[in-house]
């Protein structure tokens, strides 16, 4: 039995464009209806044709929905949970794909206090957005985290679990607060900080005369990949969790002064100790099936 019949995506960039088409080829009878604040976007979604069908008002894409994801910046969570509170049915799931989740679970508990509320987060993307971004097996084979509140109805839970299971991903359940800790180390502070090296190294064009983008190396190229990531999104990111991000960080700061010293005094040993350890992280990461072994990451050259 499918965990749910209809479902309503409001945002339909990268992320909610992808649900509609993992959706409609894993459960291709589920409905899907589709909403975007972004005329544009609605248009282009149209085209596309990975809905059902793309309503004009948020209110009218949810109104016979027993699942609601809210597929936009987390800035923005609170205003769209406020914009479909009139036209939600009564038994539908309410449900997020935002980054941080303290925050959101929070924003929508107070626009929809009569709602059973189920924040989730597939730890999957690219750096690129838009509709025409998504793609159906973006889920496969990655993780989606579900931060329920304590008093979340089990089964509403299990349903949600189910459905991003069937959408080809892992799922894992844990409190709010430790999955904005979590992900500030994992993801939010390495964005944090391949901003700020592609910025640096923006201010320094002036001085090489263009020599930095010129001769880029590989490791500059994936730091230029993962800040080319949805300025939005990312803007909102930090902010709601900017208390996990500014710990991670200041623990960063103090390894990184810890780096720089044994560099000023010339302590290979501890050099070699640190790179040793982190290159067994990236081979625990390969083995568990979260990237890709091949040679230059899988890039093919012609």
């Amino acid at each position: 039995m499918l965990p749910f019949a209809r479902v309503s995506i409001i945002g339909l960039g990268l992320i909610g464009s992808s649900i509609a088409r993992a959706v409609k080829d894993h459960m291709p009878s589920v409905r899907v209806t589709g909403h975007d604040t972004d005329a544009a976007v609605r248009e282009t979604a149209r085209a596309l044709g990975f809905c059902d069908d793309i309503a004009d008002s948020p209110g009218a894409a949810v109104t016979d929905a027993d699942l609601v994801i809210l597929c936009v910046p987390v800035g923005a969570m609170g205003a769209a949970a406020e914009s479909i509170a009139a036209d939600l049915p009564a038994d539908a799931i309410v449900s997020d794909v935002g980054s941080s989740k303290g925050s959101v679970l929070a924003a929508l508990r107070a626009a929809l206090p009569n709602n059973a509320i189920v924040p989730a987060h597939p730890v999957a993307g690219t750096e690129r957005s838009g509709p025409e971004a998504g793609f159906a097996s973006l889920f496969h084979g990655r993780w989606c985290i579900l931060t329920p509140p304590q008093d979340a109805d089990p089964a509403a839970v299990e349903r949600l679990a189910e459905f991003w299971r069937r959408l080809g991903a892992e799922v894992e359940t844990m409190d709010a607060d430790h999955h904005d800790r979590v992900l500030a180390i994992t993801s939010h502070l390495p964005h944090l900080i391949a901003y700020t090296i592609v910025g640096t190294a923006s201010d320094m064009e002036e001085v090489t005369q263009s020599e930095v983008i010129k001769y880029s190396a590989g490791g500059f190229r994936d730091f230029t990949r993962i800040a080319a990531s949805d300025p939005t999104m990312w803007r909102d990111v930090f902010l709601s969790n900017k208390d996990a991000v500014l710990d991670m960080l200041q623990r960063f700061s103090e390894d990184l002064t810890a780096l720089q010293r044994a560099i000023r005094w010339g302590k290979g040993d501890e050099l070699f100790d640190l790179f040793t350890r982190t290159r067994a992280v990236r081979r625990s990461i390969i083995e568990q099936g979260q990237d890709d072994a091949a040679p230059d990451f899988g890039r093919t050259h012609e």
